[in-house]
């Protein structure tokens, strides 16, 4: 299914896409209490989870902080011969170019990163390069960043810069409504959540296109990031927007894509 979409609005840094959008919430229980019946609980029913497709989309972002900067980005998920799946972003703008690349499984409806790897160069920037291993049979995950090597216990769950993004979209895709991921970023555990707040109509190039509306969950609340996902195009993240709290702009906004039914 080919998914034509010219939509300009904002959307976050386009590292956020390109570089770099877990514990899963527990399930209720109740308990009725009874005088002449025995407990009984009821488990929420786990979400039914679509399968991956294929994806190849573009974006354009921009930048506004006391000077417009603008540049591409390029977004695939390819699935390989072996049965894993290549995750790739590219990004190319006056200022720097980032080239990221996840190798994953998709097992039991969770992302399982195996390969990640990143690379920044640009200019008046200094270069930046990060790679993680996710060596599962034995517990650990090696890499470094930025020439500094760590090593790490594996969590169950655990997700890398761009598999949370993946992990992000099925879970909206299924239904759910709150987010945890345990994400290894810089050589450490972060824990980085997410919540859908809202349904909203955005006006587009192309006619309004109902969404719905998530955040990046903060404690400070001095960053707000908000993305907006289209329900009838299977979720495809259509904008980005982050607010810096000087009141910078960070925007990321779809051109076109192509979803493989």
């Amino acid at each position: 299914m080919t998914v034509p979409l010219r939509v300009r609005f904002p959307a976050v840094v386009i590292t956020w896409i390109a570089l770099t959008f877990l514990a899963t919430p527990a399930l209720t229980e109740e308990v009725q209490d009874h005088a002449s019946e025995p407990q009984q609980q009821t488990r929420t029913p786990e979400p039914e989870y679509p399968p991956l497709l294929p994806l190849k989309a573009s974006y354009s972002a921009s930048m506004n902080k006391g000077i417009a900067l603008n540049g591409t980005a390029s977004r695939r998920l390819i699935k390989r011969d072996d049965g894993t799946w290549l995750y790739r972003t590219d990004v190319d703008s006056f200022i720097a170019d980032i080239r990221e690349s996840l190798i994953l499984r998709w097992e039991n409806n969770r992302v399982v990163p195996l390969r990640y790897r990143y690379k920044l160069s640009g200019f008046l920037i200094r270069d930046r390069e990060v790679a993680i291993d996710f060596e599962w049979s034995k517990g650990v995950a090696t890499g470094h960043h930025e020439g500094d090597r760590f090593s790490l216990k594996l969590e169950e769950g655990a997700l890398d810069p761009m598999g949370y993004q993946l992990q992000l979209h099925q879970d909206i895709r299924a239904g759910k409504r709150e987010m945890v991921y345990r994400v290894i970023d810089e050589g450490d555990y972060d824990t980085d959540r997410f919540a859908v707040i809202d349904e909203e109509i955005l006006n587009t190039d192309q006619g309004r296109i109902a969404t719905v509306k998530a955040e990046k969950v903060r404690d400070d609340g001095k960053r707000q990031t908000l993305m907006w996902f289209a329900p009838e195009q299977e979720y495809l993240l259509i904008r980005l927007l982050q607010v810096e709290p000087d009141g910078s702009r960070y925007e990321i906004t779809i051109d076109e894509a192509e979803i493989r039914r």
